[in-house]
Parts: structure tokens; sequence; C-alpha cells
């Protein structure tokens, strides 16, 4: 059963809910409903240019509550837990271009 399920339409959508200070990796899902710290999910997602929904099983890591400073968007932090690595890849993959950005992420 998937929990959520996030589209990335562009890569600057992406870059902004990649979370590579989470290790191995994390995503940021915009979400209103409620979760809690060590909760976990399965997301589906699909990558800028993809048809194909990939999907994990991750822990909620980061919490962003409705009115985050910064005008940061409600949602979670998730620390993908299957096949880390792939999905790193796909993203990075996808990022190389982006991630020496200084862009504000939804995050940090």
């Amino acid at each position: 059963m998937t929990d959520l399920v996030v589209n990335f339409d562009t890569l600057h959508h992406l870059y902004r809910a990649y979370m590579p200070f989470i290790q191995p990796v994390g995503l940021f899902v915009s979400t209103s409903e409620s979760h809690y710290l060590g909760q976990e999910l399965t997301i589906a997602y699909q990558l800028p240019g993809s048809t194909t929904k990939l999907e994990f099983k991750g822990s909620v890591v980061w919490i962003n509550p409705l009115g985050a400073s910064g005008g940061r968007p409600a949602g979670i932090g998730v620390k993908i837990i299957t096949e880390p690595e792939t999905h790193k890849h796909h993203i990075e993959n996808l990022l190389s271009r982006e991630l020496a950005s200084g862009d504000q992420t939804c995050t940090m």
C-alpha cells in the first residue's frame, strides 16, 4: 500500500525536495497530512521526464509545520530505507547541474 504519491514535474521541484544531508538519501514531500518523526511510509514518486513511478519505504526524519519559517511548504522529509543508493543515483543523475546551486530548498 502506498501512503503518498509525489510527481516531481520539473528539475527545480526535484532540487527543492532533495535532501542530500540525510544519509544515505532523503526526499521532502509536501503534505498537509499529519505525520510524526520515525513514522514509516511507502512513497511512490515520478521523476521529471519519466512516465515510471518509483517506490520506496522510508522513515520521517523532518517535519515542516504549516507556517514554517522562510515560506517553506508544509510537509515531511523522508529518509529512503529501501534501495537508497538506487534512488540516490536516479535523483543525482538528473540533478547533476543543480546540486551546486545556492537556491533555497524546502528544508534548508
